[in-house]
């Protein structure tokens, strides 16, 4: 069971960037709307156009999944190592990360930060930003943190035993987590902060992206990794059956350890300043780390098959059909399943942004945003709203009021994610760029800039968009006519995260211990970041004052 001293931390974690979110997806449908032509303005109801866009990406893909990767790490750790979460360090851990997350709030909203979730020098935002990141991030670590001695107590109280795989799942995101946030906390703490403050007389751009993208790329496996924690574990028992292998799960999570970080370069093909076989050898890589996620989506495949047949499926594909796809009772299921068949064009669409030739083709264009919607948008934000959803509603001891509506988002999501990514796409492809307020150049018919050719992929993407918000409307309908159900203590005492036994439950001694595969992966890093660190550093590159 989950520590009843950790379920109002928990629900903090989990309802308070939910409430925020609804700033993001604002701004978000509000981009399409820009981008389409539909908006012609520098700015909408006193929001500017890059202050919104900033607000999209920081709260959407730094705040949120923040909050609910320590919220769901705080749960499943609870939950497997028999409370092994120290309630105090989780405490601190949730403080530090909301006031950084209101004092970055501040200039974001005053239109003091509009450099967008990447804050890129030599965009300059108020010092109060890169403070309040420092806080989120610095809480992140803590709420790790309070982990450890409770691991290492059950380790020592069940010798030979195996460490529960939603567990190793859970450590795995956070040592990932740990390593690739050191780069940009130097960054932040070392270059920005006192660039902002006027202490420095610039910055080295140089070095501040390649700092950046060392954490870029590990970001995205820190939002991913606790979904496919939920792959493993629960979405097999949503489906009636089990994991179809222990082994695989571990070796997907060891692997993501080693692989996740030295692969960063891909995002910087174009980089002047590293030189080209630097850039190959993370393709490569990048590449490499395509291996766990296939192994995952054949044993995931697979434990959704030997639940489907346990509930009378049959045939070759026959099968799909006895899944819970519109079982209200289930209705977190889809949340699950569909964000599966959204990443399967995400990491197909990935591969052509790592190759070396075809990203000079898609590299800055709407491209771009089409993919990472996809990866980010897909399985993990709907993971992320799905199991918010049932968490909050577990540790209440509430029943989903609407769950038949609950039943509904994953679809409708799915449905606006498709368009708005075919829409983007085929901008892309003819030279859309991304981040632009096209509404007042390309798509406007009195510019002379105007490009009537990228009008009908701007115009999907904000029927995509629009559909985008509509589902997550559809959510807070849900999640707020729960919160004002019935309670019942027994049920919120008896709560527990659905986990699968294992169908082939292999005990492989390679996977019983992190600690070589850190080694491994300190070794990947070394190898595959010193020399371009080494080359930039030597430059002497100007500084850029802002």
């Amino acid at each position: 069971m989950i520590q009843k001293e950790l379920r109002a931390v928990i629900l903090i974690e989990l309802l308070l960037p939910l409430a925020l979110t609804l700033f993001g997806v604002y701004h978000g449908v509000l981009q399409v709307l820009y981008r389409a032509g539909v908006i012609q303005d520098l700015s909408f109801l006193g929001i500017g156009y890059y202050q919104g866009l900033t607000a999209h990406g920081v709260i959407n893909a730094i705040v949120l999944t923040t909050f609910f990767a320590v919220a769901f790490g705080n749960a499943v750790v609870s939950q497997c190592l028999e409370g092994g979460v120290s309630a105090p360090a989780a405490r601190i851990g949730l403080a530090l990360m909301v006031v950084g997350t209101l004092v970055a709030a501040w200039p974001i909203f005053a239109g003091k930060a509009d450099v967008l979730y990447t804050f890129y020098a030599p965009l300059k935002a108020h010092p109060l930003f890169y403070v309040g990141v420092v806080l989120l991030v610095v809480g992140s670590w803590v709420s790790f943190w309070a982990w450890i001695p409770g691991y290492r107590r059950w380790r020592k109280n069940h010798p030979g035993q195996k460490t529960p795989l939603a567990a190793v799942g859970i450590f795995a995101t956070f040592i990932i987590w740990q390593i690739c946030t050191l780069p940009v906390a130097y960054e932040v703490i070392v270059q920005l902060i006192p660039w902002s403050l006027g202490w420095t007389p610039g910055v080295n751009v140089v070095l501040s992206r390649l700092l950046f993208w060392f954490f870029g790329h590990p970001l995205v496996y820190f939002w991913l990794l606790p979904i496919y924690v939920m792959y493993y574990v629960t979405l097999p028992a949503l489906a009636g059956g089990k994991l179809y292998s222990d082994f695989y799960g571990r070796l997907a999570f060891m692997a993501f350890i080693v692989l996740s970080a030295p692969l960063g370069l891909h995002h910087q093909f174009t980089e002047p300043a590293v030189s080209s076989g630097y850039k190959f050898l993370h393709a490569a890589l990048t590449f490499l780390v395509a291996v766990p996620s296939l192994a995952t989506a054949f044993t995931v495949a697979a434990s959704l098959e030997h639940g489907a047949r346990q509930q009378g499926g049959k045939g070759l594909f026959a099968w799909w059909g006895k899944l819970p796809h519109f079982d209200s009772r289930r209705w977190l299921f889809p949340y699950l399943f569909m964000g599966l068949v959204i990443f399967i064009l995400g990491g197909l669409t990935g591969l052509i942004n790592a190759s070396y030739g075809m990203n000079a083709v898609v590299h800055n264009t709407s491209w771009i945003p089409a993919h990472f919607h996809l990866t980010v948008a897909g399985p993990i934000f709907l993971g992320i709203l799905g199991m918010s959803l049932y968490l909050s509603l577990g540790l209440l001891g509430k029943e989903c009021a609407a769950p038949r509506t609950a039943l509904l988002v994953p679809y409708v999501w799915t449905a606006g994610v498709f368009i708005f990514s075919a829409g983007l796409f085929y901008g892309g492809l003819r030279g859309v760029p991304r981040r632009t307020n096209l509404g007042m150049s390309f798509l406007d018919p009195t510019s002379d800039a105007y490009r009537p050719d990228w009008v009908i992929g701007e115009a999907a993407a904000a029927v995509g968009g629009c559909l985008m918000g509509l589902a997550v409307a559809l959510f807070f309908y849900v999640l707020v006519r729960s919160l004002f159900g019935a309670r019942s203590q027994q049920a919120a005492d008896s709560f527990a995260i659905p986990m699968a036994a294992a169908y082939h439950d292999e005990d492989v001694p390679a996977v019983r211990n992190f600690a070589p595969w850190v080694v491994a992966g300190v070794i990947a890093i070394l190898i595959s970041y010193v020399p371009p660190l080494v080359q930039v550093l030597g430059a002497n590159y100007p500084l850029a004052s802002g």
